[in-house]
């Protein structure tokens, strides 16, 4: 087998040192030579000498490129690359082959492969596509991280979260925002569906129009309807004057359903024909009402499942459901919940005038054992039961420094933290770093309470904390208090 040694220009700057590039081939000679080529330029290089230690290394690893053999022994490049795209779509993968043919390479690209090489190869060129894509990709994800960063400080103040799962969630509602598309938005009660609903609507090309809310769930049929479509007088006995209804307000605006999954089904056919048609007709009218409403639509409840029953025309939930946004639980983005205390924590303290900084910025802050208490919880209640947390702990704490004793009870009596053990009662190898750290302060705590003969004051004073701080982690950590001596 050759290779091309020629020098490489010397205007091309070589790449960081902290660039990974895995290199599959089942030939030895082939490995070591682009190993050479590459830790010369600086990169780092694992090697993998065939398609199932390379898939393996691939899956542990964190790669900037991969060079792939297109035949080997146990598995074609193109699997190989198969099984690569499934699991990541960014990574750039260029093949290798001794058998050149347009109809490979054109086989290899429609793969998603980036780039195709035949050996023997011109180095100085593979070289140069390789810092040229690896260039490309830092680039690309610089400005994906830039634009969720700007989205996240200034297109969606009252939505806060810098989880991956919520900013794949602005990209989302920042891509969907300018269309007339309808939207079902789903998730679990208090995650936020309505601040979605009021961000796509504040981005959208109605922005200028109105917003109207209407929570589906709380309104008998009759009235929901007499609401949504308007009625003329005598329509029905009360009906002393022509209404208009919500859609006709709502005329070139939004209008935002909660809890979509309740409405009955006379209302269900009705709103099927405003989003088929785009008009409908009052109660007790003979004449078609034209409107223009974008709509979006919020549920906790599963639409197939209802749609499944018999309880939700099938139809109707194909026109709702042509974009879903599904928010995640609290419990799922905890990473989340210092930003949002910090957001919530000065919005209270401005509406209540106490803590607050001359930029009129909150002042307030957790104790640890308090954060600890939120990171912990599994929050039921998602982003509306943390929100109500911090209110209280604004209005009841007297200290910059809030305590975990303001905390509603419910948070502070809560089951304590499961730490994940082997069998041998370790902490298990896979367990995260908070039940790591959980199980070294429980640790801790149990010896300096058998130096004292489980006194927990003395226990407290050897620790260095408040006794209360000492009687919070005891119940958070599961420690079983044998009263031996006195607390």
């Amino acid at each position: 087998m050759g290779f091309n040694n020629q020098s490489l220009p010397a205007d091309r700057l070589g790449p960081p040192a902290q660039r990974r590039i895995l290199v599959i081939d089942d030939e030895a000679d082939i490995r070591e030579s682009l190993e050479m080529l590459l830790l010369g330029e600086k990169y780092q290089v694992d090697l993998a000498e065939n398609a199932t230690v390379g898939l393996q290394k691939f899956e542990a690893g964190n790669y900037d490129l991969v060079l792939l053999d297109l035949m080997m022994p146990d598995r074609s490049g193109l699997d190989v690359l198969a099984d690569i795209r499934a699991r990541d779509v960014e990574t750039p993968v260029f093949m290798l082959t001794a058998y050149g043919s347009i109809e490979v390479a054109v086989k290899a690209l429609k793969a998603k492969a980036n780039d195709y090489f035949s050996k023997p190869w011109d180095n100085d060129k593979l070289l140069i596509e390789i810092d040229r894509m690896i260039a490309k990709g830092n680039l690309e994800r610089e400005n994906t991280h830039l634009k969720r960063a700007l989205k996240q400080r200034y297109a969606f103040p009252n939505i806060v979260g810098k989880s991956d799962r919520m900013l794949r969630l602005l990209d989302q509602v920042a891509q969907v925002a300018p269309s007339r598309a309808t939207i079902l938005i789903t998730g679990e009660t208090g995650t936020g569906k309505e601040l979605i609903a009021k961000a796509i609507h504040a981005y959208s090309t109605r922005a200028d129009q109105i917003f109207v809310p209407v929570n589906s769930g709380s309104l008998p049929t009759e009235l929901l309807e007499s609401l949504l479509f308007g009625h003329v007088k005598g329509s029905f006995t009360s009906a002393s004057t022509n209404h208009k209804g919500y859609f006709e307000t709502a005329n070139r605006g939004t209008i935002f359903f909660d809890e979509i999954g309740t409405i009955g089904p006379e209302i269900q056919i009705k709103l099927l024909r405003v989003l088929q048609d785009r008009e409908f007709m009052p109660l007790g009218s003979n004449e078609l009402v034209k409107v223009d409403v974008r709509i979006i639509a919020a549920t906790n409840a599963d639409l197939r499942r209802l749609v499944e029953e018999g309880k939700f025309r099938e139809d109707l939930y194909y026109r709702l459901n042509v974009i879903n946004l599904n928010l995640p639980p609290l419990r799922e983005r905890k990473e989340d919940i210092p930003l949002m205390v910090d957001h919530f924590f000065t919005r209270f303290c401005r509406d209540n005038e106490k803590f607050l900084n001359s930029e009129r910025k909150s002042v307030l802050s957790f104790e640890p054992e308090a954060m600890q208490i939120l990171l912990e919880h599994d929050w039921p209640g998602n982003v509306r039961e943390l929100e109500n947390a911090v209110e209280r702990s604004v209005v009841l704490t007297t200290t910059p420094l809030v305590p975990a004793h303001v905390l509603p009870d419910q948070l502070q009596h809560a089951s304590g933290l499961r730490i994940s053990r082997d069998v041998n009662g370790q902490v298990a190898p896979d367990a995260s770093l908070p039940e790591v750290l959980a199980d070294f302060e429980r640790r801790k705590i149990i010896d300096a309470l058998e130096l004292v003969n489980y006194s927990q004051t003395e226990a407290a004073e050897t620790l260095k904390i408040p006794l209360s701080t000492l009687n919070q982690k005891i119940k958070r950590l599961s420690i079983d208090i044998k009263r031996r001596g006195v607390a």
